[in-house]
């Protein structure tokens, strides 16, 4: 008679696999980055395997219209409550958290469609325009105290007075 053992089957899953259930996709880097962070500090169990696999999000090249893709090393990891915990966090710091959007260039058009306020860029030419003169008007005193010292002679008199 065949005897038959019963094994608990861990279930695990990969990295590239848990992409798939971001809430925001265009933030997997970070992700990675928290993943991988968790492992290194022993929060979370995980191994890496040869393969690699592109990241969901899309890069932006500067300069150039052009989008680029990053590709990671793959990990395996148990799918624990504990996992699972940490995921539905991470998840949604990474879907409140606001991305950064593009500063918007001082233009006239800016200015009048009021993407930009006017009186508070009109502050900050004044507090620029003020810290440059004050860091010139203390350049021109040390200079003119450095050439103050060179030029006196710190010698007496040569020659004896006559009487």
């Amino acid at each position: 008679m065949p005897s038959t053992v019963k094994m608990k089957v861990m279930p695990y899953t990969t990295l590239s696999e848990q992409m798939k259930y971001l809430s925001n996709p265009q933030r997997s880097d970070t992700f990675v980055k928290r993943f991988r962070e968790a492992v290194r500090t022993g929060e979370l169990e995980a191994a890496q395997l040869p393969q690699r696999f592109t990241l969901p999000k899309t890069f932006r090249k500067r300069g150039s219209d052009e989008s680029g893709t990053r590709e990671v090393r793959e990990m395996i990891f148990e799918l624990t409550p504990e996992y699972e915990a940490w995921f539905n966090q991470v998840n949604e710091e990474l879907a409140a958290t606001p991305t950064r959007s593009a500063k918007v260039k001082p233009s006239v058009e800016a200015i009048a469609s009021g993407q930009l306020d006017f009186k508070a860029l009109a502050e900050e030419t004044r507090r620029q325009l003020q810290a440059r003169f004050e860091h010139g008007q203390k350049l021109g005193q040390s200079r003119t105290q450095a050439r103050n010292t060179k030029a006196k002679p710190t010698r007496g008199r040569t020659t004896k007075a006559k009487k």
